[in-house]
């Protein structure tokens, strides 16, 4: 792995390519969260030798855009071990690839668990660190896992239901073959893809304007796998709107297209912002709860924000 202070990763480096752009300009947030769980699988499956699946991805912050044709290095390292699981550190970096000047767009912290052929949970080596930079890394995933517990409970809480008035859309289609991974099921970045493609329409639905970026994605929780063939519903609600921000929850939920049994597969919160031609982040249209449930989740998105707080994050 490129960089000191890392046991073992991986570094995935290309040209973001024009088909990655979103309505900025810049690539989209979505294509950014599918390379980050492709090189966190890759340094998972590195570290165990075995499949392991994604269950969980925090706090990823965009603090600066990945510009199409820039060269990006997605770097991944595991960085703490449980007995199925892999707390893996992952970082990108983009720049032009004619100073090779690479910059830092964002990083996070994401929870693989290893399984075997029949799909279990299955043992993976211990990583035991080696020098202050590893042993800091390690203690810092098990800050962050603190902070999972305390979102997860707070996620048990939430109720999406039709005694709720506030702006909301639901994307419905079928996993198709082409969003397969390795396992034989729905590739988690792509379910992370739809969450921000999802949670744009919505906000450009309420904003009326199509400039809208993710600037925060967290507490994104995989429950349970999606797999090719099923139907898929990705269901986006506003939850909070601040001065500039819009505080979205999104509940992806998939079943047998026979069956019309649908099941929850995974949630999360981001939140965005519409920007100006300077990439200024605009005022937005305050949203107001009306109902029990409204308040709720305005309730929610804040307490999540004061979870963050607490934790300076």
């Amino acid at each position: 792995m490129d960089g000191p202070g890392f046991h073992q990763g991986t570094t995935l480096r290309f040209l973001a390519a024009p088909t990655d752009a979103g309505q900025s300009g810049s690539v989209s947030a979505g294509n950014v969260l599918e390379w980050i769980d492709k090189a966190g699988y890759a340094a998972v499956a590195r570290w165990s030798g075995t499949y392991a699946v994604t269950a969980y991805v925090g706090n990823v912050r965009f603090t600066r855009p990945v510009e199409v044709g820039h060269l990006v290095e997605v770097r991944a390292a595991v960085v703490r071990t449980g007995r199925t699981s892999m707390d893996v550190m992952v970082e990108v970096f983009s720049g032009p690839p004619a100073t090779g000047e690479l910059a830092a767009s964002t990083h996070c912290l994401m929870v693989f668990v290893s399984v075997d052929g029949d799909g279990r949970p299955s043992p993976v080596p211990a990583l035991v660190p080696n020098g202050e930079a590893e042993r800091l890394l390690a203690d810092w995933a098990s800050r962050r896992a603190v902070v999972r517990r305390e979102i997860e409970e707070a996620m048990q809480e939430v109720v999406f239901s039709e005694a709720g008035t506030a702006p909301r859309i639901t994307m419905r289609f079928l996993a198709a073959p082409t969003d397969v991974n390795w396992g034989g099921k729905v590739h988690g970045g792509i379910v992370m893809r739809w969450i921000d493609e999802a949670s744009h329409v919505l906000a450009t639905s309420w904003t009326g304007d199509a400039h809208n970026v993710a600037i925060f994605t967290g507490g994104v929780r995989f429950y349970r796998p999606l797999r090719i063939g099923h139907l898929v519903e990705v269901e986006a609600r506003l939850l909070h709107t601040g001065r500039t921000s819009m505080h979205i929850g999104v509940h992806v939920r998939s079943g047998d297209p026979a069956t019309g049994e649908m099941e929850l597969t995974t949630y999360c919160r981001t939140v965005f912002v519409t920007i100006d031609e300077a990439r200024k982040a605009e005022p937005v249209t305050p949203w107001l709860p009306v109902t029990d449930e409204d308040r709720a989740l305005d309730a929610h998105a804040l307490e999540l924000s004061a979870i963050r707080a607490r934790h300076g994050n």
